[in-house]
């Protein structure tokens, strides 16, 4: 996958290759701000070039043979060679993007779970027939949707190119998979295996590079009959009009700022240990994350108290530190970016703990766990996307108050409510205005069921059967079962 200068190359028609440019970019270790390697970068030339391959692919050659069992044991054959390979994997993905080992390997495990799972639905595609009054057979049959440019998050890069590599494999389409330029490595190790799990040339195509001059090329490309995009909302407003001139398919899991509901009656222990995870988890890099922590007025002072003292003992360290349990955030853009917020912060609200740089550390982009409280709904940090350890702590006097407060936000990708009154967590469940919910939980996720989000939180789901279901089209068949020719007389 290397040049002989040792740059990471493009994976284009089943082959390692260049790009015209010659231009490359830089991948760090967010730990220590240093290199870790380089990538060669995509352009609209390189795009077209990954673009013609998966339409050849699509169009003609073995690909459009391959029965679905023979998708199945390829998908099965890439679960295998991740689980054999997990701790490489998750040794370069704890470097690449700043997450703790331990985190690592359950992300890599699920990438393995998530290929087992489509490996398996990719034989289980079911038609219909469709009761019609005349004498004729009516069929639905469900077919591949093409060509489908997959454009993956540097927060999960491994698991988020498998929540669409392995619906897009199953259906039969064919891919050209855009990386985040922050964390490219993983996605390129995967690469090297394609062939060996049974792979065709064009099936599965990688592209590096930048937004502007690799994601946009390929989200405009006529050829390109689908994008699946997780990432931010206004980036993935940007897709839709990108693709509207094409009328492409669009997939998107976009921002969140979900709420996470405290009532007095929850389990008490559970509940500040949820509150913590749910927005610290992945350093808060997490579209799912809780950093709105609703806490009902009967318990809040004691819960924020409780909260705080809890943060510090959260121990941040080197990725591959077993005992780390939170990393560096990914970048130094986004570094500037949480602790931009964390300033606007200190003017809306008052700060429990956190608010700084970790005095441990002297390089690396960490930020301690961060807590607000008596934020008001109305404010930025409690508005605004921060993608990072900063929770935002807002008390409510009742159901009715926090429901009001919970789905008073732009987005709607989760949520969760905590308490013991059964009655109670499914009235709050019922009246949520978001795509996942949990109760006395925070951030579970099953390859078997949907995620996705209401309002500006996205379009479409993945995972589960609904997650095929973005790469399948609907052909209707009518079969004349009279044998008199059909005329106007």
């Amino acid at each position: 996958m290397k040049s002989a200068e040792g740059v990471f190359q493009l994976y284009i028609d089943g082959e390692w290759v260049g790009n015209q440019s010659g231009e490359s970019f830089a991948v760090y270790d967010p730990s220590t701000e240093e290199e870790m390697a380089r990538v060669l970068s995509a352009g609209p030339f390189e795009v077209d070039r990954a673009v013609q391959a998966a339409r050849r692919a699509f169009d003609g050659g073995p690909w459009p043979q391959k029965t679905p069992l023979d998708r199945a044991q390829i998908l099965f054959r890439l679960a295998a060679k991740v689980r054999e390979q997990l701790a490489s994997l998750a040794n370069v993905e704890a470097r690449n993007s700043g997450k703790p080992i331990v985190e690592a390997e359950g992300d890599i495990a699920a990438v393995a779970e998530v290929f087992e799972y489509y490996g398996g639905l990719a034989t289980k595609i079911p038609g219909q027939v469709n009761p019609v009054s005349a004498n004729a057979l009516s069929l639905s049959l469900r077919e591949p949707v093409g060509v489908a440019g997959l454009i993956v998050p540097w927060n999960y890069p491994l698991l988020m190119a498998a929540w669409k590599l392995g619906p897009a494999i199953a259906a039969g389409c064919t891919c050209i998979l855009k990386p985040a330029e922050q964390t490219p490595l993983t996605t390129l190790m995967l690469a090297d295996w394609f062939a060996e799990a049974g792979l065709p040339p064009g099936v599965v195509n990688i592209v590096n590079g930048l937004g502007e001059t690799c994601g946009v090329p390929l989200v405009e490309h006529p050829l390109v009959d689908k994008i699946a995009f997780t990432g931010s909302t206004e980036v993935g407003k940007s897709i839709v009009r990108r693709g509207a001139d094409t009328l492409k398919r669009v997939t998107l899991e976009l921002g969140g700022k979900s709420p996470n509901i405290f009532f007095a009656d929850a389990d008490w222990e559970a509940s500040v240990d949820g509150a913590l995870f749910g927005v610290f988890i992945n350093q808060g890099e997490v579209c799912s994350a809780g950093s709105r922590i609703l806490v009902e007025k009967k318990i809040y002072s004691k819960f924020v108290e409780a909260m705080a003292e809890k943060a510090k003992t959260i121990r941040l360290g080197a990725p591959l530190d077993r005992e780390t349990k939170m990393g560096p955030v990914v970048s130094k853009e986004q570094y500037e970016r949480v602790t931009t917020y964390i300033d606007i912060g200190r003017g809306e609200a008052k700060v429990a703990a956190g608010g700084g740089r970790p005095a441990a550390f002297s390089k690396g982009y960490y930020i301690e766990p961060t807590i607000f409280y008596d934020v008001d709904n109305s404010a930025r940090i409690a508005r605004e996307e921060i993608f990072g350890p900063v929770a935002a702590v807002i008390p409510f006097d009742d159901e009715a108050s926090a429901l009001k407060i919970a789905n008073d936000t732009n987005y709607g990708l989760a949520a969760a409510v905590w308490s013991r009154d059964i009655y109670k967590a499914f009235r709050v469940v019922k009246a949520l205005r978001a795509g996942i919910v949990w109760v006395n939980h925070m951030q579970p996720t099953c390859v078997e069921a949907p995620w996705g989000g209401y309002k500006q939180s996205g379009v479409g789901r993945e995972l589960g059967p609904w997650g095929i279901e973005e790469y399948l089209e609907t052909k209707q068949v009518y079969i004349n079962l009279d044998e008199k020719p059909i005329g106007w007389y």
